[in-house]
């Protein structure tokens, strides 16, 4: 069986924009993702609310990426592809950076990923990164994330860009799904049914 990590925040987690709580199993786009693939393949969720690439957050507490991602590696091995999908939370004005900065960021996370070959079945790594989906209005982050939406414009090319360095398979999830109106950085239960489907078919075409 394909064992399938998704590491990410609160949109692998689940977070239902309009109720604060958790998407059911079947209804997320991992779930969506394991309907999808099949018996044959074992989707693991590793979604956190709050899960930055490699910052510690002063208000939310143990929320650092790059400290979480080499112990996931760990305890799930062995692994056949990490899928990846961070950064929204960078985009907090508390952190200060840019969507360039970000995927620097995203970029350390996937060089831990090609340095643990042990983690990887055959000690082959593979990474599908995915560029989150862009933010659009918000009301209540929207002081939160002030400047973020014009930064997360800029997601697909910078991801883009480090995909490229990394020589790792790349997603722009911007190109299938869009951000809740409700919030302006979660997703709609129909967005997350896309992007299940959507992450099957590349899955499939990887492995």
């Amino acid at each position: 069986m394909k064992r399938i990590l998704c590491f990410g925040d609160s949109n692998t987690w689940g977070w239902n924009p309009s109720s604060c709580e958790r998407y059911p199993e079947d209804q997320r786009w991992t779930g969506v993702l394991q309907k999808e693939l099949g018996p044959d393949y074992i989707v693991i969720e590793e979604g956190l609310n709050g899960r930055t690439t490699v910052w510690d957050d002063p208000v939310s507490g143990d929320k650092n990426g790059y400290k979480h991602l080499p112990v996931c590696l760990e305890s799930h091995k062995p692994l056949d592809l990490v899928v990846m999908m961070l950064g929204t939370n960078d985009l907090k004005n508390r952190f200060s950076v840019t969507a360039y900065d970000i995927a620097l960021s995203i970029g350390r996370l996937g060089n831990l990923i090609y340095k643990s070959p042990e983690a990887f079945r055959n000690g082959s790594p593979r990474l599908l990164l995915m560029s989150p989906p862009v933010a659009v209005e918000m009301k209540t982050y929207a002081e939160s994330f002030i400047g973020g939406i014009k930064k997360s414009r800029n997601f697909a090319i910078e991801y883009n860009r480090i995909a490229e360095e990394l020589g790792c398979y790349f997603l722009n999830t911007a190109d299938y799904i869009v951000s809740s109106p409700v919030d302006g950085i979660h997703l709609e239960k129909e967005e997350h049914k896309k992007l299940g489907e959507t992450v099957a078919q590349k899955v499939k075409s990887i492995l």
